[in-house]
């Protein structure tokens, strides 16, 4: 009896925990725009958008971690890597 309960306890937490993980996994990430005046908590970048090579200001994103683990796109403007200074 004691290990039909132990089984039935053990299913039941399972799948409490995979409801949990697929309601994590199903909330898309929102992107942020950056300012300049924004404080950033970045603990660990994981993607960088590729800038592309034009002679004008591109949106990128970076991808990162923040101190509680929690993840964020940030999208930003930079200058496109197609200029010369000849």
């Amino acid at each position: 009896m004691k290990v039909l309960l132990v089984l039935a306890l053990g299913a039941v937490c399972a799948t409490a925990m995979a409801d949990e993980v697929s309601t994590d996994a199903a909330q898309p990430v929102p992107v942020e725009q950056y300012a300049y005046s924004q404080q950033l908590d970045i603990a660990k970048v994981l993607s960088i958008s590729e800038i592309p090579n034009v002679c004008e200001v591109v949106p990128a994103r970076m991808t990162y971690e923040d101190s509680s683990g929690q993840k964020h796109i940030l999208e930003y403007q930079v200058m496109g890597n197609g200029c010369s200074n000849g």
